[in-house]
């Protein structure tokens, strides 16, 4: 089994425990289950789409936590009573418990379940007070920084 040692960057680099934490137990979460399947989709600079393929589960079977950095999905099927004497049983009837880090500020902004796929959207939105600001030399006004921060120093060079 690999195992990467992170050592040498928590000696140099404050305040990163956190990820560093969750890189080293990463594998111990999801490493037996693979059951739902599911994607993971970029769908804009700050919107993200996860799609888990929860065949035979209804909106009521299934339930979504957000908390602080981390979006929990639950599925859980009851117990119904066999309607037939099945020869072959391949679709999954399990319940499942689905754990996804997320990173500072992503909120969940929507969920629906249509066709055997649960669509969960997230979006980042950072905080006002996190953006960068322009600060005025000789004056006491803040203003946001709309362009990136690199095309600003080429056009300060020029």
């Amino acid at each position: 089994m690999n195992r990467i040692d992170f050592a040498p960057y928590r000696r140099s680099m404050v305040g990163f425990d956190r990820l560093f934490d969750m890189l080293e137990n990463q594998h111990r979460v999801n490493a037996g289950d693979k059951y739902p399947p599911f994607n993971i989709e970029r769908r804009g600079e700050d919107a993200y789409r996860i799609t888990l393929a929860v065949a035979g589960f209804k909106p009521e079977d299934i339930d979504i936590t957000a908390q602080a950095n981390l979006l929990i999905v639950k599925g859980r099927k009851p117990d119904e009573g066999a309607d037939g004497d099945y020869l072959h049983v391949g679709i999954a009837q399990r319940g499942f418990d689905r754990r996804f880090e997320l990173a500072d500020y992503v909120r969940v902004d929507a969920a629906d379940l249509a066709d055997g796929l649960l669509v969960i959207d997230l979006v980042r939105e950072v905080p006002e007070a996190m953006k960068p600001k322009k600060i005025a030399i000789g004056g006491n006004q803040l203003k946001v920084i709309e362009s990136e921060p690199d095309k600003d120093a080429d056009s300060a060079a020029a």
